[in-house]
């Protein structure tokens, strides 16, 4: 059996009601994502201490499954009228096949070298290097496989750097990927922090996987004390918004890294956390960047 994909972008105020209309009319699933995600106009949805939240993003893309019979036209004319809109916005179709979708992910997901001594490994393949530092990771519903370039950077950092023995603060840890790394590597002590409540379920299932013992919690809960290693993979404007909070937490002496940045953002970003940094020269991948530095 075949599936209709429709894909529609919208503005923030209508996001909500077409979502709900859709499914309303019979939609399988409904999904919302940044419209600009990947451009300088990409836009952070997080909730940080003290700091009021976008409920959506500015223009989103909502993407939405139906029966390969649904009357889609009518459909979206009828989802348009439910929020008010005269005529139904521009959207696309796709034409989904049936398959084995657990095999295609899985096929999906290999084993990813990050550098000579560590690799992401998904629970379904046999390490590559079973001497090597192997974080058994599958892809889920928090952000960070080691697949993206801001989380590769921010390990080769970690495995360049930790000498052994140092307390690290994962600032929007995710998957936990970079906490449980710097554990494995040699740190003593790791603590992710996430607005999300299930990024932090996912990383402390990740953790156990790893058989490792970290702490993650929520931005409220965020221990009050200073670590070593700060490390923060989000985007440019929460790096911009969390500057003292960041700085903060991080000792004297200690390292800071940053990550999530788009190559052309990484001066501005800079400019904000030379106030605390000394910082060295951005390391790039694919486009973004990676900053790093030692605070005075």
């Amino acid at each position: 059996m075949a599936w209709l994909m429709l894909t529609v972008t919208v503005p923030e105020h209508q996001a909500d009601g077409l979502s709900e209309a859709l499914l309303a009319l019979g939609a399988l699933s409904v999904d919302l994502h940044d419209a600009d995600a990947g451009t300088p106009a990409e836009q952070a949805v997080f909730g940080e201490p003290c700091e009021p939240a976008p409920h959506l993003w500015q223009h989103n893309r909502i993407t939405a499954l139906f029966p390969e019979d649904a009357p889609i036209a009518a459909i979206m004319t009828e989802a348009a009228q439910a929020i008010g809109l005269p005529h139904p916005p521009a959207y696309r179709i796709a034409t989904l096949e049936d398959n084995d979708w657990v095999r295609l992910t899985q096929a999906q997901f290999d084993p990813i070298r990050i550098s000579q001594r560590l690799w992401i490994v998904p629970t379904w393949h046999t390490p590559s290097d079973p001497g090597a530092t192997n974080i058994t990771l599958d892809p889920g519903l928090a952000f960070g496989t080691g697949s993206h370039p801001t989380t590769r950077l921010c390990l080769r950092w970690l495995d360049a750097n930790i000498a052994g023995g140092e307390s690290v603060l994962d600032y929007g840890c995710g998957s936990g990927i970079l906490a449980i790394a710097a554990l494995k590597l040699g740190a003593s002590r790791a603590t992710g922090v996430d607005a999300d409540a299930q990024a932090v379920q996912a990383s402390r299932d990740n953790a156990a996987a790893n058989r490792i013992t970290a702490e993650f919690c929520l931005p409220d809960k965020t221990p009050q004390r200073q670590f070593d290693i700060v490390v923060a993979n989000i985007l440019t404007n929460p790096l911009k918004m969390l500057a003292p909070l960041l700085a903060g937490a991080t000792r004297q002496g200690g390292q800071i890294v940053l990550s999530g940045i788009l190559g052309e953002q990484a001066e501005d970003v800079m400019k904000i956390y030379a106030h605390w940094f000394d910082l060295e020269p951005p390391v790039t991948e694919d486009g973004w960047a990676c900053l790093s530095g030692v605070k005075r």
